[in-house]
């Protein structure tokens, strides 16, 4: 009985203060390990201005201090939980194992005495701590494991990019060259039999998917589309440290355990009853969603491919594909990284409650009565973190950067950090001379200053192109996220500042 299980258990009172000391010392100074190991890892990446690793770095640092903070809730209301009653009917509902026997269950007394049984035991409140942080340690990890096997894969992109300032790149893909579109490498992949019937196109893209999901063409055309959008003909861009540092902004968004995620592992640990069959169904969710991921990210590219020989069969130079937002699921390219989202954090939960289980209640407890739910298990859990980082991650690292708006880290850290401070300066200065004027003018006030005269009044930046007809689009520095597009006008001149809209960079 729990009376005469508390009168055994020693206290303070009866415990050695140098058994006390001793564990209080090792605790804090692991802890004191952690707190600084963190810390160097932090100034390593400002040594490298890797901002974004450091956002990253400090949602890493919220989970802990946020299951701190549950593990303290549940220590201090670990009696007022178990003293909650609940009908002994009800508490045999949903219940993981199908069967459980009178020695596995711990009541309170008070419980016990209304002939019902505890909302959650104290033995089951230690559990539910350790599982919790299980789950946040293996969606963390998941998160790294995932992005590293990208980064890994993306290495080959270096020489990719590289080899586009070469003289034999530029000979090959000279814009006084023309062919037809048919007969362009990215053309000759993307333009077959089956690319313009969707129920053809589909299966095509399923498969394709497994065999070279980023292959060289389509990274050096889908390149050539995003500068000539966002850029100057011929510019020297690195396009490859850019994607780099986009997946690295979006390390930061997906290894943060947001609310919704945090709910949807609820979902995940309610449907662990035995009643719902769940070995059979729910280790296929994170896979089939990064099935449905990489088919759409491939249907993307061959999509691509068709507006541009809509718009043209005869091509100069290299084929160039337009960037667009509709070409992805309702108009939002940020879709796909929530999908990716929800894929790892599935994926890890259950790879996590798996581990869990079997270390606290072994493999051959009630949570693993059937062999095949060990096998399904561990086998698509292993085989989604390879696929997920190995495969998709690549392929919806370049595709995403393919919608109409590109992001504010276009820019390197200390050229964005440059831009804000004379944003912030000539704003100053504006006002200043707005306050001496009567008719205060942003043309009047920039026209005087002796190293910006070529700016207009929307303190705006823009590269230089050929014609209004190419399909350049300048860019607009947004607030926190996006650069968002519009048209130049004919009057740019190579090599000047105009239309780059730098009035709400924060």
């Amino acid at each position: 009985m729990a009376g005469d299980d508390e009168t055994t258990i020693a206290t303070l009172q009866t415990t050695p203060t140098w058994a006390v000391a001793s564990v209080c010392f090792i605790l804090i100074s692991v802890s004191i390990l952690i707190e600084h190991a963190l810390h160097l890892l932090a100034k390593y990446f400002n040594k490298k201005r890797r901002k974004s690793l450091i956002h990253a770095l400090n949602n890493v640092k919220s989970e802990l201090m946020l299951l701190g903070f549950i593990s303290l809730f549940l220590t201090v209301s670990e009696k007022s939980i178990a003293n909650i009653c609940i009908p002994k009917t009800v508490g045999k509902t949903f219940l993981p194992c199908k069967s459980l026997t009178e020695s596995e269950s711990e009541e309170e007394t008070k419980c016990e005495e209304q002939g019902k049984m505890s909302l959650l035991s104290r033995k089951g409140v230690t559990e539910l701590q350790y599982l919790i942080f299980v789950l946040a340690s293996f969606h963390s990890l998941s998160c790294v494991l995932t992005f590293g096997l990208g980064m890994a894969k993306m290495k080959r992109w270096e020489s990719w990019e590289a080899e586009t300032r070469t003289p034999e790149y530029q000979f090959t893909n000279d814009p006084r060259r023309f062919r037809l579109i048919h007969e362009t490498s990215f053309g000759k992949k993307h333009l077959r039999f089956w690319s313009e019937h969707r129920l053809l196109r589909w299966p095509a893209c399923f498969l394709r998917q497994f065999y070279q999901s980023v292959s060289k063409v389509d990274y050096l055309t889908l390149r050539h589309g995003f500068i000539m959008a966002h850029f100057a003909e011929g510019s020297n861009y690195d396009f490859q440290k850019y994607i780099k540092r986009a997946l690295e902004k979006d390390f930061g968004v997906v290894v943060r355990i947001s609310l919704w995620i945090w709910a949807f592992s609820m979902f995940f640990v309610f449907f662990n009853a035995h009643v719902f069959y769940n070995y059979l169904w729910l280790p296929f969710i994170p896979l089939v969603f990064l099935l449905l991921v990489g088919t759409n990210l491939q249907g993307i590219i061959t999509k691509m491919c068709l507006d541009s020989q809509g718009k043209a069969l005869v091509v100069r130079g290299t084929l160039l594909v337009r960037p667009s937002d509709h070409f992805f699921w309702l108009g939002k390219p940020k879709l796909l990284l929530h999908l990716m989202h929800l894929i790892l954090c599935q994926n890890s939960f259950q790879l996590a409650f798996f581990t869990w289980t079997c270390f606290k209640f072994g493999l051959g407890s009630c949570f693993h009565g059937e062999k095949k739910d060990i096998i399904i298990r561990l086998v698509l859990g292993v085989l989604v973190q390879i696929l997920c980082g190995y495969v998709t991650l690549p392929l919806y690292a370049l595709v995403t950067q393919m919608g109409t708006s590109m992001r504010t880290i276009v820019f390197t850290e200390g050229v964005a950090e440059g831009l804000k401070r004379w944003r912030r300066k000539a704003k100053k200065n504006v006002t200043l001379r707005n306050s001496e004027s009567a008719r205060p003018s942003l043309d009047a006030s920039l026209d005087n200053s002796p190293s910006f005269n070529t700016l207009d009044t929307s303190l705006s930046i823009d590269t230089d192109q050929p014609s209004p007809d190419s399909g350049y689009l300048a860019v607009e520095i947004l607030d926190e996220e996006t650069v968002s597009t519009k048209q130049p006008k004919l009057s740019q001149k190579l090599g000047s500042f105009e239309g780059f809209d730098l009035c709400k960079t924060s």
